[in-house]
């Protein structure tokens, strides 16, 4: 019977323990439910799962219903929210290499921005954020996307751009592009261009055709999308570090492995969403408006070179990759 007591005691206990490991992990992100990226980061979350028979598991969180990103990367940092899809505009200033991205024309096209962050170069960035004071581990890079124009009037050159108001993201960069493409970059919140739009406040703006279509501005009047694949931005997604201390080497590898794999499927998915909803502009009758892009990377030329003066070998190493 003593005998008995001590088999049960200790396979309590161990059960007791597995039990405690096991931990249901908040992810979040900005973006709504059926988005790309959050379709993505729940599968990973469904392939931690398995592997781990039920040990480790995600709950979702989309639609900013845990915060704005700046709240979310807080809440991360602490470890309150365990993996965060993010924009890399709040890790610039613990990170500044990671702001090259952000600059127009660094990559030459969506091919060769994933070349980019599929080789060294991305992997390098990504050991710098991990090792940076931002107190997170960053899994994998997020294909945010090429932005172009879309505007009331049709735009095929700089000299188009003349005098039309262009709403751009709320940073000195982004604005200075707009400028420096020939138009007059407006800083404004997204939730204000369809009004704005409307009423002539702004005479378009600039982003990507699952944003032009979801967000309805083209009903607003901007019927005009010129493909200057001006900006071409990743994203990432990154671990709290709190959390992530606390993982076996062992879930810290497959964790990294079902990031990576959801990199790639998140891709996949942006591809098939990009497509989808192309159609569907043009079928609302959105113009699509192909061009040669070297007169406005000509014009960006003073940009880079401004924001990208302490990254110039990074900038050629960019540059070099095929």
């Amino acid at each position: 019977m003593h005998k008995l007591f001590r088999i049960t005691a200790a396979a309590a206990f161990a059960f007791t323990a597995i039990s405690a490991a096991a931990q249901t992990m908040k992810a979040a992100d900005v973006h709504p439910a059926g988005y790309p990226t959050v379709v993505a980061v729940e599968a990973m979350g469904k392939k931690l799962e398995a592997a781990t028979q039920g040990r480790i598991k995600f709950q979702m969180f989309p639609g900013s219903v845990l915060g704005g990103e700046k709240e979310m990367i807080e809440q991360t940092q602490v470890g309150a929210i365990q993996i965060l899809r993010t924009s890399l505009g709040p890790v610039g200033p613990v990170v500044p290499e990671v702001n090259v991205f952000n600059m127009p024309f660094v990559f030459r096209d969506i091919g060769h921005m994933r070349a980019v962050i599929d080789g060294p170069i991305g992997q390098e960035l990504l050991d710098k954020i991990t090792a940076s004071p931002a107190r997170m581990v960053a899994l994998a890079w997020m294909d945010g996307g090429s932005r172009s124009l879309y505007t009331k009037k049709p735009v095929r050159t700089p000299a188009d751009l003349k005098g039309q108001k262009i709403r751009m993201m709320g940073n000195p960069l982004f604005v200075d592009t707009m400028n420096a493409m020939g138009g007059n970059g407006i800083a404004m919140g997204y939730g204000e261009v369809f009004t704005a739009i409307q009423t002539g406040v702004i005479d378009g703006a600039e982003n990507n055709p699952p944003s032009l279509y979801t967000a309805n501005h083209f009903k607003a009047g901007a019927k005009y999308f010129t493909q200057t694949n001006h900006l071409i931005i990743a994203e990432i997604l990154v671990m709290s570090k709190v959390s992530w201390d606390k993982l076996s080497p062992a879930d810290q590898a497959l964790v990294k492995k079902t990031a990576r794999e959801a990199q790639l499927e998140q891709r996949k998915l942006w591809d098939a969403a990009v497509a989808d909803y192309t159609a569907k502009l043009k079928a609302e009758g959105v113009e699509f408006i192909a061009m040669d892009n070297k007169p406005f990377f000509d014009a960006t030329a003073p940009v880079r070179a401004k924001y990208g003066a302490n990254f110039t070998d990074l900038m050629a190493r960019i540059a070099a990759v095929k």
